[in-house]
């Protein structure tokens, strides 16, 4: 079980009805909630004291909501959860370009936004019994870690899940529905061109050339494999 008492999740967002509002919510379900109205303390929050999860607006003063996923990324990978009023696909896959986990769009149910912060949280603790090699790539599902040659992929909750979830069948071909519904469950407003966004990602952090992938393969007409990195796709 979550244990949620134990768990913070920093809010970043300027509307401070909004910002009061989710974090009731999230308090109600025995979250421990921390509240900040603008970029600048968002990023200095997180360097601080860093939360479990962070919910951020995109649209803040000082620095905007995109800036922060993108500095936070080169610091920390801690799942990001956008708010935006942008409802344009491109914005939202740019958002989740830049590592956000997953994103909910204004005006939303706090209900929902509730829901998908436990969903968050939920994929980040779970854990499995031993590592997952397939050839210098290293899985570790207890430390939520990959490595690569040695070293450290700075990989989001997200990308984790999908190397995750294609590490627990190498060679199996898995659409990207299947990687969705891994992902984020059964929302299906979310598009396919979200796990494209996510495999790109990942590529540029576990290969060595990522426009001809070892690892991470795509299958045509169908969606994408994993395999030992003994050979080479597109």
């Amino acid at each position: 079980m979550l244990r949620r008492m134990s768990m913070c999740v920093l809010v970043a967002e300027d509307n401070v009805m909004q910002a009061d509002m989710l974090g009731r919510y999230l308090r109600h379900e025995g979250y421990l909630v921390r509240i900040v109205h603008d970029g600048l303390a968002a990023l200095e929050e997180v360097r601080r004291d860093p939360p479990d999860l962070l919910v951020l607006d995109v649209m803040m003063p000082k620095v905007d909501g995109l800036e922060v996923v993108r500095t936070l990324r080169n610091e920390t990978d801690i799942p990001v959860l956008m708010l935006t009023a942008r409802s344009t696909e491109d914005d939202l896959l740019h958002g989740l370009g830049l590592g956000a986990d997953d994103y909910v769009t204004k005006p939303y149910s706090p209900r929902e936004l509730v829901a998908r912060v436990h969903t968050l949280l939920r994929r980040v603790q779970r854990t499995a019994a031993n590592d997952v090699a397939l050839g210098e790539l290293v899985i570790d599902p207890d430390r939520h870690e990959v490595r690569v040659r040695g070293d450290l992929a700075d990989c989001t909750a997200s990308e984790f899940r999908i190397l995750h979830t294609m590490a627990a069948s190498p060679g199996r071909v898995f659409s990207r529905a299947q990687l969705l519904s891994a992902v984020h469950g059964l929302d299906g407003y979310i598009t396919s061109r979200t796990i494209d966004a996510h495999v790109m990602n990942l590529r540029k952090k576990i290969e060595v050339h990522p426009r001809k992938p070892a690892y991470l393969l795509t299958v045509h007409g169908v969606g994408y494999k994993l395999v030992d990195g003994s050979g080479a796709g597109a």
